[in-house]
């Protein structure tokens, strides 16, 4: 499973309105919650399990980057957005560089393998300082899923 796989336009944000790390995250689910991408039933419990995820440690990895993430039950599938901030957002991370892009995840929570998977594809696609600059210069929420689809097949 790769990153443009799990996304469609409308879970992707060219334009996080956030530049805090917590009401970002509840602007992303938020958003899944209203393209009907996570039943509104489990708003409350992902923002309670994102949240304890991020006071355990910030999900900001550095280089611009988070990759908030948590298990919950009931969910038929890992359920995905990216955002991407150009002020940048202060999520704590450990370079202390604001974070522009946003990859949150939610995962079944029997699915632990595919959740190490999920997580690797992220890493290894924003790893690339390239991939990086031509998102942060995206028109819109399309062209971002293209560079995010077209970096993976390379």
């Amino acid at each position: 499973m790769n990153l443009a796989e799990l996304l469609t336009p409308d879970r992707v944000l060219a334009n996080l309105k956030s530049e805090e790390q917590l009401p970002a995250i509840v602007e992303l689910v938020d958003r899944l919650v209203e393209v009907g991408a996570l039943p509104s039933e489990h708003r409350k419990l992902a923002l309670t399990e994102l949240k304890k995820r991020e006071e355990q440690r910030s999900t900001g990895i550095g280089g611009g980057i988070a990759i908030p993430h948590s298990f919950l039950p009931d969910l038929d599938g890992v359920v995905t957005i990216f955002g991407r901030s150009i002020p940048g957002v202060d999520f704590c991370a450990l370079d202390r560089a604001p974070v522009h892009f946003i990859v949150l995840s939610l995962v079944p929570e029997k699915e632990h393998n595919m959740h190490l998977k999920t997580l690797s594809s992220i890493a290894k696609i924003l790893n690339s300082a390239d991939t990086r600059n031509r998102l942060a210069k995206a028109k819109n929420e399309e062209e971002i899923l293209d560079i995010l689809a077209n970096r993976q097949a390379a």
